[in-house]
């Protein structure tokens, strides 16, 4: 069962993102980019909820808006109950401490002028940790991510992309959050690498009783590590559910598409691919349901207006217009 409302950590609701287009001399503005439209969804303490999607689908750009990186349009994120989009100052900095992010890449992350531990210690001096206490802390949390007390005196340079992206762990989990986003962690390391960050992300998501946004385009690992996932297409969530509902009977078919999509070790296993061609673009999208320019099953009611998102059983919601899905 999907976690209570009331119970949420997180509650997102009608959240959309628009950026405008520059006019070129002497043209008429081209219209917005719609990068996220209209999206509601929760987690609740200690849920591993997945994010999934093509690139370009707004996942990062739904990531950043949560987090303030961005500004949103219109909608809400409410964080332990209380509102961040009209918080600002130390009101804002007080409540991202409960909210921290590990992002893709973990060079680019990272302060190249700064020392591993400088870079760790950049939030615990937010928090007004000094001297001692914050050489202490930062020694833990490099302990707690399988690196050496010597490696807080090393520059990123110095270390392997796994050995940066611990470091980027390290510096999210310093400052003991509630919840971490994390934005494909692992998709820019090797396959050696990827199972290893995958483990310690686990971990200390369990040992720390986190909460994790897990922003990924790999099926399998989203379907390894998470509770809950939520399909994102051009900027709108066309399916949610828990894992077994999702993947055990995908309903939208963008969903069934990059579940067929995926690779399989076995011949005889592979599936036929049913998505073809790019995403539209999100300053042209079609009118109606976005997917239908590349859905097979489309009907003409999907050139209307864009589906709603139902709840079909209690664990699982799709917006469709088609009666089977």
């Amino acid at each position: 069962m999907e976690p209570a409302l009331s119970a949420a950590l997180l509650q997102v609701s009608g959240l959309s993102v628009q950026f405008e287009a520059r006019r070129a001399w002497m043209r008429r503005a081209p219209p917005p980019l719609r990068a996220v439209q209209d999206v509601s969804f929760h987690i609740a303490p200690r849920e591993i909820v997945g994010l999934v999607g093509e690139s370009g689908s707004g996942k990062s750009t739904l990531a950043r808006a949560i987090l303030r990186l961005i500004d949103a349009t219109s909608g809400s994120v409410r964080f332990e109950g209380v509102e961040l989009l009209g918080l600002e100052g130390r009101a804002l900095q007080a409540m991202r401490r409960g909210m921290q992010v590990i992002f893709q890449d973990p060079y680019a992350s990272l302060n190249p002028r700064m020392t591993a531990g400088q870079n760790i210690a950049e939030g615990l001096l937010l928090q007004g940790q000094r001297g001692p206490q914050r050489l202490t802390a930062v020694a833990e949390v490099l302990h707690q991510v399988g690196l050496p007390r010597g490696a807080a005196n090393r520059y990123p340079h110095e270390f392997s992309g796994g050995q940066r992206q611990r470091i980027g762990i390290a510096r999210a989990l310093a400052v003991q959050p509630r919840l971490v986003i994390a934005d494909e962690p692992v998709s820019a390391l090797d396959m050696s690498v990827q199972a290893q960050i995958l483990n310690l992300l686990l971990d200390q998501q369990e040992e720390r009783g986190l909460a994790l946004l897990f922003i990924g385009h790999d099926l399998s690992v989203i379907r390894q590590v998470c509770d809950r996932v939520l399909v994102l297409y051009l900027g709108r969530i066309v399916e949610s559910g828990t894992i077994d509902a999702v993947f055990g009977r995908p309903r939208h078919p963008y969903t069934r598409a990059l579940i067929d999509a995926a690779p399989v070790v076995h011949p005889a296993q592979r599936r036929k691919r049913s998505l073809a061609g790019d995403p539209p673009s999100a300053t042209a999208a079609p009118t109606g349901c976005a997917f239908r320019s590349r859905c097979a099953s489309a009907m003409a009611a999907c050139g209307n207006h864009p589906p709603p998102l139902r709840q079909i059983t209690p664990t699982h919601a799709v917006a469709c217009f088609r009666d089977d899905a």
